[in-house]
């Protein structure tokens, strides 16, 4: 996929819109994770550095059309001034004379953070007024925001469709890595799901079962898998109603022989607790009020042996409740032996990140971490995602 990059215009003196991603958790207020906006940072220098004056749109949080003072984006001003080494002006809307003003005394490789965009219901109605508003404020526009590229909102596609608009390194960067998978895979291809709903994954797992080598599932993705093929769950997570398409799925995977891994062994407790008894049980023993919270060793085992025979390596979401020590074993383990694979390894999702950050393992051990989970999967998958479209060549 070619797109057209912002490396290929002349952005001296001209003002210059860029949509991020800096949806960043915020801690007795201020930034307490600031890899989403560390992401941008080469994108932002490169605009400083050729004199731009740059205009930052951003949403945090679901405010859903309100102001709400606790999703002010001041700390992420704060945060991006001190990664910068520079002044970033911030102002209290995203649209109006207040802003309008900001822009006009914006002087060349200066930067100017607009309020939370999602503080105007318009954002994500896609709103053509809005979105012509948005872009009215700009000469061009730059989309480096791979986390929101699977919505059309209109600071992610209705402005962009008004003006000249071009991709960032970050949005570039993704792509590259993400395009690997789907047209120049080196095998074998291990993909490892995770996580709570299948329904975000449904057509990820449709597309690969017959294109992967592996694929490993655990979470409550896993227990929806267990329930398919007739185990009692107790009450454990797992989606009935999507007991049939994962049968579905488990039909057109066992054409395939041994390739489509779902847990052999769980980890049980009755209660969601630390020091809940907990038991590590083959899967047919579950029942009644016992709750699937873990993969097993047996299964941590066959799931390794996979992954050191791997050459490039897909994962997102986690396999168990990681949040807790007590159910944390299974992902943790999975996520040293990625870590520690010859493979090339790609994660992606909010949940594994923050698990793989939990257990201290350096982020730098995986050769691609995406910033979008959803959107990963979506362009994985082989969808259009509309803050990618409004910049592809041709487009």
């Amino acid at each position: 996929m070619k797109i057209r990059s912002i490396k290929s215009v002349d952005v001296d003196n001209k003002k210059v819109l860029i949509r991020v991603d800096f949806n960043v958790p915020l801690e007795n207020g201020q930034v307490s994770d600031d890899t989403r906006i560390k992401a941008t940072l080469p994108t932002l220098q490169h605009l400083i550095d050729n004199r731009a004056k740059i205009i930052i749109i951003t949403h945090l949080g679901r405010p859903e059309g309100k102001v709400v003072e606790e999703l002010r984006l001041d700390p992420v001003a704060k945060k991006l001034a001190e990664l910068l080494g520079k002044e970033v002006k911030k102002v209290n809307d995203c649209i109006g004379p207040e802003v309008e003003s900001a822009i006009e005394e914006l002087q060349p490789g200066h930067l100017l953070l607009l309020e939370n965009v999602r503080f105007h219901a318009e954002e994500t109605d896609n709103s053509e007024e809005f979105s012509k508003k948005l872009a009215a404020l700009a000469d061009l526009m730059v989309i480096d925001s791979f986390g929101t590229a699977h919505r059309a909102h209109a600071s992610t596609y209705g402005a962009a469709k008004l003006l000249p608009t071009y991709g960032g390194f970050l949005i570039e960067k993704e792509i590259q890595a993400l395009s690997q998978v789907m047209h120049d895979v080196e095998r074998p291809l291990t993909i490892i799901m995770g996580g709570a709903k299948i329904e975000t994954k449904i057509g990820i797992m449709r597309k690969f079962v017959s294109q992967a080598d592996h694929f490993l599932v655990g979470g409550g993705l896993g227990n929806t898998f267990l329930a398919a093929e007739g185990f009692d769950v107790g009450e454990s997570l797992y989606e009935e109603d999507k007991k049939a398409v994962a049968q579905e799925i488990l039909l057109e995977a066992e054409a395939l022989e041994d390739q489509f891994h779902i847990p052999t062994d769980v980890v049980v407790a009755d209660e969601v607790k630390e020091d809940a008894k907990k038991l590590d049980i083959p899967a047919e023993d579950v029942m009644g009020d016992m709750k699937i919270l873990d993969i097993g060793v047996n299964t941590i085992k066959k799931f390794e042996e996979v992954i050191a025979k791997s050459k490039t390596i897909v994962w997102n979401g986690p396999l168990g409740l990681f949040e807790m020590d007590a159910f944390s074993r299974g992902t943790r383990h999975i996520a040293i032996a990625v870590a520690n694979s010859e493979a090339k390894t790609i994660i992606g999702g909010g949940d594994t990140i923050d698990a793989i950050k939990d257990f201290g393992i350096d982020l730098e051990k995986y050769d691609h971490v995406s910033t979008g989970g959803g959107a990963m999967l979506q362009f994985l998958e082989g969808e259009e995602l509309p803050g990618i479209e409004v910049i592809r060549e041709g487009n």
